[in-house]
């Protein structure tokens, strides 16, 4: 999918990462590593994450707005490097 805004393509595909990690925790440092720097001009993104059990948390960036939230740096090892660095 291209993004206009950004003007770069998205992998519109399922990713996958294997974690310990809590599902709804791992999707809120997705989604704010992809949304880091970006603006968003009015789109609406979410994350959707599905795990192994058939369990399902959907991330939406108004979960992200805790000023206290900080992505945990283990939760960020499992990201893929461009999006890692988004958060550093």
């Amino acid at each position: 999918m291209h993004e206009r805004f950004s003007r770069v393509w998205i992998c519109k595909d399922f990713g996958r990462a294997t974690t310990g990690a809590d599902p709804a925790e791992l999707g809120r440092t997705v989604l704010a590593a992809y949304l880091a720097g970006r603006s968003t001009q009015g789109e609406t993104f979410r994350v959707v994450v599905r795990t192994d059990d058939d369990s399902q948390h959907v991330i939406t960036p108004g979960q992200l707005a805790d000023p206290g939230w900080k992505a945990d740096p283990a939760i960020c090892q499992t990201l893929p490097a461009y999006l890692r660095n988004a958060l550093a």
